[in-house]
């Protein structure tokens, strides 16, 4: 397995430029978190990068995933240009949201116009021939919405040296009805998602166990209960043959970052 100086266990969230964001980025680092994974979706820009690594000192960000639909290759390469000279391995550039027809092609094609060297950047794979192209034109994958089966299975694909990373679902919640329903509501957009479908029926989810989401695929694609119960089922994903869990906290509450429970979650997780 590789070492991207991620550690085991960093976080994947939504963060924009605004002081709230920038302040919760300073605690993730305060308390001793490697990396923070953006997610795509929330990332309000390119500069919102730019202004996070400049609000810490230390800890790595990597964009978990930029849509190459809606990035041109040229303004990430020039983002992650200007980081590598003024915070020089702080920034590692994750893509992904290749949608439409024949994404693979396209993909391709946006790696070959894109100027960052293929160590500084990993792809979203799902799929065997996704996971493939991360083999072969980055540094690893970043994979989503995985059991460890299936992080054992992209092991084999990636091989030994390639980075893989996975983004966890995590709620902080010993109770099992209110645990599951919070990480219910989550993973219930997944299915709509056509690649989502499809990697979900690969693990063995049926398309009726999508419908429904019972409680072994829930158990599956969440850990919950107390940070010792958490880091053993992400530990699972290490053994399974992951180099980094990112954990995707999630407290069925929209609205501020979940600080409190990356503190409550960082003595048990961070320590050896």
């Amino acid at each position: 397995m590789t070492d991207h100086q991620f550690g085991r266990f960093g976080i994947a969230t939504g963060l924009d430029s605004s002081p709230h964001s920038l302040e919760a980025a300073q605690i993730a680092e305060d308390l001793g978190y490697p990396a923070i994974w953006l997610s795509g979706g929330p990332l309000p820009g390119l500069q919102t990068i730019t202004d996070l690594v400049g609000a810490t000192n230390s800890i790595k960000f990597i964009s978990g995933v930029l849509a190459v639909v809606t990035y041109p290759a040229a303004d990430v390469g020039a983002t992650y240009a200007d980081l590598q000279a003024t915070a020089p391995g702080r920034f590692t550039v994750g893509l992904g949201g290749a949608h439409g027809p024949r994404p693979i092609e396209r993909l391709t094609a946006y790696l070959d116009e894109l100027e960052v060297p293929s160590d500084h950047r990993v792809l979203a794979a799902l799929g065997p021939r996704m996971l493939e192209l991360a083999r072969d034109r980055s540094a690893g994958a970043f994979p989503f919405l995985i059991t460890p089966a299936y992080t054992a299975q992209a092991r084999q694909v990636l091989g030994p040296d390639k980075l893989l990373a996975v983004s966890h679902l995590v709620v902080l919640e010993t109770d099992p009805a209110k645990a599951r329903a919070i990480a219910r509501d989550t993973i219930s957009f997944f299915p709509t998602i056509p690649a989502y479908a499809d990697s979900l029926e690969r693990q063995g989810f049926s398309r009726a166990d999508q419908a429904e989401l019972p409680d072994h695929m829930v158990d599956a694609l969440a850990a919950w209960g107390t940070p010792a119960d958490i880091k053993a089922k992400l530990t699972e994903h290490l053994t399974a043959g992951a180099d980094h869990v990112a954990l995707n906290v999630i407290t069925g509450i929209t609205g501020p970052q979940p600080t409190a429970q990356w503190q409550a979650l960082a003595p048990t997780l961070l320590t050896p």
